[in-house]
């Protein structure tokens, strides 16, 4: 079995050789970073000719030709976790409680952190709770990379009349003191509970996505789902808040619990900026929670479809959603409204309605 935190990164030979002239060995990169600036500045000549600002109010205006010739000189984002989180990302992992959520994001911090310096954000367990969890039956601590840095709230210099200002004006200024570009945030749960206004996730997410802008971070954003029926497949739908949430993020991906063995774990991928779809509803990981010496981690045992690992509906979870339909369409949804809400097809909806 494979432990699912081996993430190689490519390398590419840009250099072109010129087996006459020693002198002339040049990186085909460079060359074609110089002509792309080149082009790129040309085409912003253009546009300021046509009388066409560069800036208006808040917005950027460039033609396209341009944008993308700028964005060719800056270096392509690599993998940070297989080809579920991608550097310059916000990223949202979801699921259930009690399913491993904070278990494989410290894993994921862990690769990473073989590599680059990575802040982790807990607020789910105090330091007894993290060290107990990493720690074999003899006591023997685990051993992390040096470049992992764990971050909890200092009870004592909480401040909860302006919450949501303060925790991101701290996660700032930690990242710029600390000089790290990859954040993980466990979770934006606690942080909206914990402020008193309503929209906190909300603006907890403008001010993120503003941050990941500014300073050029990747930032993985942990979350809870409200409960959920094992019959049915994870959607975006399962995010809470997630009409509000789910267009903040630049890519989404779940933990499900196996109705076929409680002890396994699938994870799907849900929204894909950079790369493919590799981890959708026909191929999802599923994973063991293991610990391996003193390290608690998700171990890949495989890939299946999520339809092999959801339960059948049972007579009580039909007649439940029979209901769930007939009260929303008492409160005047449409038939599209509400398959979207129940994550059911809209014939679906139509036909017990009808009955």
């Amino acid at each position: 079995m494979d432990t699912a935190n081996n993430n190689p990164r490519q390398t590419h030979d840009y250099t072109s050789k010129d087996t006459n002239n020693s002198s002339n060995y040049q990186p085909v990169k460079r060359e074609l970073n110089y002509i792309q600036a080149i082009g790129a500045e040309l085409q912003k000549a253009e546009q300021l000719a046509a009388a066409v600002p560069e800036q208006i109010g808040m917005f950027t205006v460039k033609t396209a030709n341009r944008t993308i010739k700028e964005a060719a000189l800056r270096p392509n984002p690599d993998s940070l976790w297989l080809s579920l989180w991608y550097e310059g990302e916000v990223c949202c992992l979801f699921s259930d409680s009690n399913l491993g959520k904070s278990i494989y994001a410290v894993q994921i911090a862990t690769s990473i952190a073989e590599k680059q310096r990575v802040l982790y954000f807990d607020f789910e367990l105090s330091d007894k709770q993290f060290q107990l969890r990493y720690s074999d039956e003899k006591g023997n601590l685990n051993q992390f990379p040096d470049n992992l840095y764990r971050v909890e709230i200092n009870r004592e210099s909480l401040d909860t009349t302006n919450f949501e200002e303060v925790v991101i004006e701290n996660i700032e200024q930690t990242a710029l003191q600390t000089g790290a570009k990859v954040l993980i945030i466990d979770n934006l749960t606690y942080l909206c509970i914990a402020s008193e206004k309503g929209d906190a996730a909300g603006l907890l997410m403008f001010r993120l996505m503003a941050l990941k802008k500014k300073y050029g971070l990747s930032i993985l954003v942990l979350a809870h789902t409200p409960k959920r029926c094992l019959s049915n497949p994870i959607t975006q739908n399962d995010l809470a808040g997630s009409k509000k949430l789910y267009n903040f993020f630049d890519s989404v991906f779940a933990i499900g619990k196996s109705a076929k063995d409680s002890d396994l774990r699938y994870i799907k991928q849900l929204k894909v900026r950079y790369g493919n779809y590799t981890y959708d509803a026909d191929n999802v990981i599923v994973s063991a929670i293991e610990k391996t010496g003193s390290f608690l981690q998700f171990v890949n045992i495989g890939y299946a479809t999520e339809k092999e690992h959801l339960k059948e509906p049972s007579d009580k979870d039909l007649s439940q959603e029979t209901e769930n339909i007939k009260q929303l369409a008492g409160q005047g949804k449409s038939i599209r409204e509400i398959a979207k809400e129940l994550n059911i097809s809209k014939s679906k909806v139509g036909r017990i309605l009808k009955m």
